[in-house]
């Protein structure tokens, strides 16, 4: 049956009932794209621990990483809008399944970096191939649930950026420590070989469970598909549909300088607070990955918490604007006091668990305004231009130092909470089509 038959007859359906429907889709999406934001976050997480390695092994010094990991961003942004618009023609199935394996396996090479030039080169083509990932999901969800069910489900999605940190830290720590000389390898190989096959295994698995539309798949009753279709396709009545349109938009612009601004307080907490513990005095990489973990698996919890409590409320702006403020103030007292390790860690925590608190409400405002072509397009110019910030993320503390790029990214936390307060809509605003 074509979703215009499915959406032509429309069943009514109680509040609960609607509940245990989308619950049930829930169910069956978020665990799949859960697992590929871990490993994709993984690749993010991982090159941080092996620079610990690779420095002494051919001179990685902290500004030619601070290149190769923005590196990664450049080829991401110019890929980006590309394969979201291939993702809407061949199907999310496919084409997220494509960016997985392809990404897995680039990433396993990363263990044949000689040198910079190498190095720099296997990164690009990592961004090539993951580009798309993200607003591709997000595009996906799109399609299935109405705006004011995304924020609890983005943030069971998100929560996979703490987890992946949380888990893989001080276990990227435990391999370089215990890997080392292994079989002949140097332990920031296994690094990279054991953390790149699960998404080849996830690519996989894509295949085998994913279905494009609610249409496709077995486990929704006929009346569950159509109300699913009608609830989405009545919301997008409201909504910018094509890519002219969203370019002439001035929220979307809003929108871009709002996410590289807190995206860039992340990306430089995830690359550099290896380092900075490492720098405080920790000898062991084991530990290193144990600290690291604290502030992420802190984070996750608030993340979920302040999520759930936004979409019971109905309030997404002070949600946000709260957390990513507080994330900014945390951030510049963790490093004016970063003598005092203790309290530093402390703040540090608040700041990330800031940061991943406004997430969930960030990304259901742009499904608010865009469908079809434009919301295909538009969520992918968004993350491609917010890939920026992970190219600025890596550049500031590398070429700034430690202390004054800490600095530099409290401040743009500062600025995204006044961003973000303009571009959110209040409560009232948020129970209109």
């Amino acid at each position: 049956m074509s979703e215009v038959a499915i959406a032509a007859s429309v069943d009514v359906q109680t509040g609960t009932e609607e509940d245990a429907m989308y619950k049930k889709v829930i169910f069956r999406i978020v665990p799949l794209f859960f697992l590929g934001f871990i490993v994709s976050y993984l690749d993010r997480v991982n090159i941080g621990f092996a620079k610990l390695q690779m420095s002494a092994d051919f001179g990685l010094s902290n500004a030619t990483f601070a290149f190769g990991a923005s590196v990664f961003f450049w080829a991401y942004m110019l890929f980006e809008i590309p394969s979201n618009l291939i993702l809407q023609r061949v199907g999310a199935r496919i084409w997220i399944a494509r960016i997985m394996i392809t990404w897995g396996i680039v990433s396993m090479c990363m263990v044949f970096s000689k040198d910079e030039y190498v190095f720099y080169g296997l990164r690009f083509l990592l961004g090539v191939c993951e580009a798309g990932f993200v607003p591709g999901v997000m595009y996906y969800t799109n399609s299935w649930l109405p705006t004011n069910r995304q924020s609890g489900m983005y943030s069971l999605f998100l929560m996979a950026l703490p987890v992946a940190v949380t888990l893989g830290a001080p276990m990227s720590g435990a391999i370089l420590d215990f890997m080392q000389g292994v079989g002949g390898l140097k332990g920031w190989h296994w690094l990279f070989i054991l953390e790149g096959t699960p998404s080849i295994l996830l690519g996989f698995a894509i295949i085998a469970l994913l279905r494009n539309k609610p249409s496709d798949v077995k486990w929704l009753t006929e009346k569950e598909k159509r109300i699913i279709v009608s609830n989405v396709k009545t919301e997008a009545t409201h909504k910018l549909t094509g890519i002219g349109d969203m370019l002439k938009c001035g929220k979307i612009y809003v929108l871009i300088l709002t996410m590289i601004m807190f995206n860039t307080g992340f990306y430089g907490l995830t690359f550099w607070m290896p380092t900075l513990f490492k720098n405080s005095g920790v000898v062991s990489d084991f530990d290193v990955g144990l600290l690291t973990a604290i502030p992420f698996g802190i984070a996750a919890i608030a993340m979920r918490c302040n999520a759930l409590h936004s979409e019971k409320t109905g309030e997404r702006r002070l949600h946000g604007t709260i957390a990513v403020l507080l994330a900014g103030l945390a951030l510049f007292l963790a490093t004016y006091f970063s003598g005092y390790f203790v309290f530093s860690l402390a703040m540090l925590t608040v700041a990330t668990a800031g940061i991943l608190s406004l997430m969930p409400m960030y990304w259901t405002l742009p499904g608010r305004i865009l469908t079809g072509s434009a919301c295909a397009a538009g969520l992918a110019m968004i993350n491609s231009c917010g890939s920026l910030s992970g190219i600025m993320g890596s550049l500031i503390i590398g070429y700034a130092g430690m202390q004054i790029g800490m600095y530099v990214l409290a401040s743009f936390l500062l600025i995204c909470a006044v961003l973000f307060y303009a571009v959110c809509p209040s409560k009232d605003a948020l129970k209109q089509p």
